[in-house]
């Protein structure tokens, strides 16, 4: 598949909203810097303490932002997908990537090098703005990652992932509403900082109850009222 064209990039630039108060031209010089590129699902984007020189902007396809530790465990931050952008830590302080980035699905980005992003974000501050309340966004979840790991015990905060999920990328059907994004057991886990045997023994439960289930990787709930009863429950 070629690159897409001058012009499309254009296009795709000014549907992100990071770059929706920027005029055309403005979103062509940007369109410039851009490079296209594309990897696989299972891919990896970047690798956590990897050099960080380019921001990229997502086009098409889902990523997860990880942090893995010495003993080959994982936790998930955040999943991001088409509009959103990917590596504005690095791109700021100039520091190593802080998280590992891996497809879940084939994606396509737009990749602009730093050298060419910092004078572009000094000459348009709203958009200097705009990109650290995108990182004041990613702090404020991973704060609230680690207050639910502290505070809420497994069916509580899972039920709350659900919920999250299911807000992003859940689809009514005659069932109830499925979540529209492939996960595995351990990638759930990884999302509330537990293991997949635990996750699988919750999950099971729920299947049980008629509450929520796995089928092929795809999460249906069928009682959502039960999950947000579950959300709000604090351990005591």
């Amino acid at each position: 598949m070629a690159a897409p064209a001058a012009t499309d990039r254009i296009a795709l630039l000014s549907g992100v909203p990071l770059f929706a108060d920027l005029s055309r031209e403005e979103v062509a010089r940007l369109a410039e810097m851009a490079r296209t590129k594309r990897i696989r699902a299972r891919e990896e984007l970047c690798h956590k303490g990897d050099p960080g020189s380019q921001i990229y902007i997502i086009v098409t396809g889902r990523l997860k932002a990880t942090t893995p530790s010495a003993d080959g465990k994982e936790m998930t931050f955040s999943i991001v997908g088409p509009g959103e952008v990917l590596g504005e830590m690095a791109l700021l302080d100039g520091g190593p990537r802080s998280a590992t980035v891996e497809a879940l699905e084939a994606c396509e980005l737009l990749s602009i090098d730093r050298r060419d992003f910092l004078p572009f974000l000094e000459q348009h501050p709203r958009v200097a703005i705009k990109l650290l309340a995108t990182l004041a966004g990613r702090i404020r979840t991973t704060s609230a990652l680690v207050e639910d790991t502290l505070f809420l015990n497994l069916p509580n905060r899972l039920a709350k992932k659900l919920l999250e999920l299911s807000d992003r990328y859940g689809r009514p059907t005659g069932e109830g509403i499925e979540i529209e994004l492939r996960l595995s057991q351990t990638e759930l886990a990884n999302l509330v900082a537990t293991t997949r045997e635990s996750v699988n023994k919750q999950m099971r439960a729920w299947a049980e109850e008629g509450v929520a289930e796995m089928r092929s990787g795809r999460i249906l709930i069928r009682q959502v009222g039960t999950l947000e009863d579950l959300a709000e429950q604090i351990e005591e």
